[in-house]
């Protein structure tokens, strides 16, 4: 027995079959206008209702994320600061450092382009379906640092979760508190511990990468075993195994170590 079209339109809105409702009528004219067969013209309904998951799937993410523009490094004006190491900075767009379990240290004083940078990794890794946090550092932390045990929990477990997680403007107040220090060696620690179990011979999950964007002096924490760090003002550098210098973890260092506007 044959449905009408309302009849057909009113089963598809109720398999949530949202992209084919959508494009049906179009795709039974082309069908006819091009003497398409069934397969190619069902092909092309089963292609519009993934493209209509996709897209959705990208906006929920998206506005999951944290992030407030869809920035690119294709809008991103290179000859504002010649030092950038652009190589570096599409490499880090490539996101290999992520499914490395590496982590992306972008340093460099207020306005050379760091945030922009980070923000167009971060929705990048988002268009390849990671999932994303971005958060100004300050903010984040403090907000972990101040909160009652059981919104830690709540604010926390995105942090730890996320396939990439974008701390931005990070060390750009003149002191650290000792409580967003705490909050931010924790956060380090649990997702080194979240990706080593992530990358265990038991699961095949991918592993996880943590991006920072910072002002000077900024050491990469020691919790992230790897590090690549490009620097806005002088050629890009690699760490292994960095630790904090004695003396010079956020806990310790002097109020005017730490430099920002």
């Amino acid at each position: 027995m044959s449905m009408s079209m309302m009849e057909i339109e009113k089963t598809l809105k109720q398999l949530r079959l949202s992209g084919v409702r959508a494009t049906l009528e179009t795709r039974l004219i082309e069908s006819q206008a091009s003497s398409l067969s069934f397969l190619e013209t069902f092909s092309a309904l089963l292609q519009d209702e993934l493209d209509r998951r996709q897209s959705r799937l990208l906006e929920r993410r998206y506005q999951l994320s944290g992030l407030e523009e869809r920035a690119s490094l294709a809008e991103f004006d290179w000859g504002y600061n010649p030092k950038i190491p652009k190589r570096t900075c599409f490499e880090l767009h490539t996101l290999k450092f992520i499914a490395e379990g590496d982590s992306a240290l972008l340093i460099g004083q207020p306005g050379t382009g760091k945030s922009h940078i980070a923000k167009a990794i971060a929705y990048s890794a988002l268009r390849s379906g990671l999932r994303v946090l971005y958060g100004e550092a300050d903010e984040l932390l403090a907000n972990l640092a101040q909160g009652a045990s059981a919104d830690k929990r709540k604010l926390l477990k995105p942090v730890i979760d996320a396939d990439l997680l974008v701390l931005d403007d990070l060390f750009l107040a003149r002191h650290l508190p000792a409580e967003a220090a705490d909050a931010l060696q924790s956060i380090l620690h649990k997702r080194s511990s979240c990706d080593a179990a992530r990358s265990s011979p038991q699961t095949a999950s991918s592993r996880i990468g943590t991006s920072f964007s910072a002002t000077p002096p900024s050491p990469p924490p020691s919790s992230t075993a790897s590090c690549t760090a490009a620097s806005c003002s002088s050629s890009c550098h690699r760490w292994r195994n960095f630790k904090w210098p004695p003396g010079s973890h956020p806990n310790h260092l002097p109020e005017d170590s730490h430099h920002g506007s």
